[in-house]
């Protein structure tokens, strides 16, 4: 779990502190009944007790929560998701998000397409992509310093853009969705790819506009030979080995 992402409120604490004290005041009362057979004295001392050690207590607990000593703080990063339509980033993005959500972080998904739905004049030229993918690096390296993982899921064709994303983040972890061409256009419900193959659509990526895959990526995984759990383990296990440890 993050323990940068969360603090010890004092209701926490009080809370904590009144659960434990219950239970220790309780086997305080039983011994001394059971030592002096005398219910009044083993409500008396427990009650003393139970005042004195929760008051204690909480300042104990306040006061490691303000200490650093012992405490690592997790570093968030940006996951850019990077191969050709179709290749299966969104749905791996989907699973890593789910996977860091149920470990405590606070986890921000920007996808292409979801993107684009808002967004829907943002053209597919080079110079159109490339400030396209600026912004979005710009918006993911802002949520990253705001102590949030970030998992951005774009076909981003261009190593420049991806150089450019790379610069703006503390912890850039590029991972090469590289499913091939063919898979790609097989799992293509939408037809995209044969519309781009008659010419009805223009600058469509691995057809018509280049794809230049990462020179260096830090991870790559080909969900044609992977699951997406499998994909999704080995991104999980390079964070877990570089970021997530405590």
């Amino acid at each position: 779990m993050s323990r940068a992402m969360f603090r010890e409120t004092h209701t926490r604490s009080i809370a904590k502190a009144i659960s434990w004290r219950v239970l220790g005041s309780m086997a305080t009362m039983l011994l001394v009944l059971v030592f002096t057979r005398r219910l009044a004295l083993s409500l008396a001392v427990g009650g003393i007790e139970f005042l004195a050690k929760i008051g204690l207590f909480w300042l104990h607990e306040r006061a490691w929560d303000r200490l650093r000593f012992g405490k690592r703080e997790i570093a968030p990063a940006v996951v850019w998701l990077t191969g050709l339509s179709g290749a299966g980033k969104s749905t791996l993005a989907v699973w890593l998000g789910d996977a860091l959500r149920k470990r405590g972080f606070r986890v921000e998904c920007l996808d292409g397409d979801a993107v684009r739905a808002i967004f829907p004049q943002t053209g597919f030229t080079r110079v159109e992509r490339e400030e396209h993918l600026r912004r979005i690096g710009y918006l993911a390296s802002k949520l990253e310093q705001n102590g949030v993982f970030v998992i951005a899921s774009f076909v981003s064709p261009y190593e420049s853009s991806r150089q450019f994303v790379r610069g703006l983040c503390r912890n850039f972890i590029e991972v090469y969705v590289s499913t091939p061409l063919a898979e790609c256009e097989r799992r293509d419900v939408k037809g995209l790819y044969a519309r781009a193959r008659r010419g009805e659509i223009r600058n469509f990526t691995g057809i018509d506009d280049p794809f230049e895959p990462p020179s260096r990526p830090e991870l790559t995984v080909d969900t044609s030979a992977l699951s997406v759990s499998e994909a999704g383990t080995r991104i999980l296990e390079y964070l877990e080995q570089r970021y997530l440890r405590g």
